[in-house]
């Protein structure tokens, strides 16, 4: 059941026991603020060393590292867009940034995992819109994918709380 594969949460996402965490990175992979920083930190220095390596991430797609000291087996980093308004494609790198995220969890064996509110901290997407976005793209995956048995999507502050929790239950037809 749907409902029961999708938990909207607050909490702090380097500290869950998930198969994988997704990290809202910039393009470059090597750290960042907000969610990517706090993910590196947790993680350690050996996060950043793998990153090197990876050559980057185009905006929407994903890519995936060892967790490292973090609860979570892996890390899948995906770019998501900066908010220009909403006419140059945000809504559907956003879209993508979630289908390839989970493409790359089903490809190595994850079962549990947490996404972070994606492009809306200091990309500024619109909070509800990313929030209806992630919602749509989790919930048409997983009906389509019975291989990952729960998606936490967590949230920062109690605005991202809601919009994500209406967002869900509005994809449930609640």
């Amino acid at each position: 059941m749907l409902s029961e594969r999708i938990v909207v949460t607050k909490d702090d996402i380097v500290k869950l026991n998930v198969d994988a965490i997704v990290n809202a990175a910039n393009n470059s992979l090597l750290g960042g603020g907000g969610v990517d920083g706090a993910i590196h930190k947790a993680a350690g220095p050996q996060l950043l060393e793998e990153c090197r390596f990876l050559d980057g991430c185009l905006t929407g797609e994903a890519k995936i590292t060892s967790g490292y000291r973090l609860p979570a087996k892996y890390v899948i980093h995906t770019a998501g867009p900066i908010w220009k308004g909403g006419f140059s494609g945000e809504d559907s790198m956003l879209s993508k940034c979630y289908r390839n995220s989970l493409k790359v969890a089903v490809k190595n064996g994850v079962r549990t995992i947490a996404f972070p509110s994606i492009s809306t901290g200091a990309y500024g997407f619109p909070v509800e819109k990313a929030a209806k976005i992630a919602m749509r793209e989790i919930a048409g995956f997983l009906e389509k994918n019975g291989t990952i048995e729960k998606v936490l999507v967590v949230c920062f502050n109690e605005e991202a709380f809601r919009s994500y929790s209406n967002a869900l239950e509005e994809v449930l037809g609640n």
